[in-house]
């Protein structure tokens, strides 16, 4: 079993403090924690920060570590059952993957993984973590290596892909390519 904490500091460290880049599609964004997605999932009683009663760029520059940290819990680990897989490696990356490029992308490329770590597997990279996919999981776990470097390699294709369709995105390539080795 995987555990929260351990993947939710790393989290942490790659995603630092308040930024509010124009470039970044998520506007405003706090632990990694964006305005946009605050305003997508109208969770006022975490989301409102500063108790005003509504979910805005205020929100999102007074968010601590704890708020953050309470959205991922509820928002991407508990809902996609992260605790599950049972190598906390693999966990941290998948974890990683969901929260900077949302959970479905991430999911893709996961399944796009065990495709190639296993070869064998023809897992239709949809992006939901259905039963065939938890066991294609189970079976690439036992080469976790293999797996993360497939995991990293989807993950940086992603990224210049983004750059390839936009070049706005270019400025943040170095950081992603940083975080698909990670």
């Amino acid at each position: 079993m995987a555990s929260f904490d351990e993947a939710v500091k790393n989290i942490l460290v790659i995603e630092g403090g308040f930024v509010d880049n124009p470039n970044d599609p998520g506007g405003a964004t706090n632990h990694g924690i964006s305005l946009r997605f605050l305003q997508t999932i109208k969770d006022y009683e975490l989301g409102d920060i500063d108790n005003d009663g509504d979910i805005d760029y205020f929100d999102v520059a007074e968010m601590k570590i704890v708020e953050a940290k309470a959205l991922y819990k509820k928002y991407w680990w508990d809902k996609y059952k992260y605790e599950d897989i049972p190598d906390q490696a693999v966990a941290n990356k998948i974890f990683d993957m969901s929260v900077n490029m949302g959970a479905r992308q991430a999911h893709r490329l996961l399944q796009r993984a065990i495709n190639s770590t296993l070869g064998q597997i023809a897992l239709v990279d949809d992006g939901f973590l259905g039963p065939m996919t938890s066991k294609g999981l189970q079976v690439a776990l036992q080469q976790p290596l293999a797996l993360l470097v497939g995991l990293r390699a989807h993950q940086a294709g992603f990224y210049r892909f983004l750059v390839a369709q936009d070049s706005k995105y270019e400025e943040f390539l170095k950081g992603w390519l940083n975080r698909a080795v990670s």
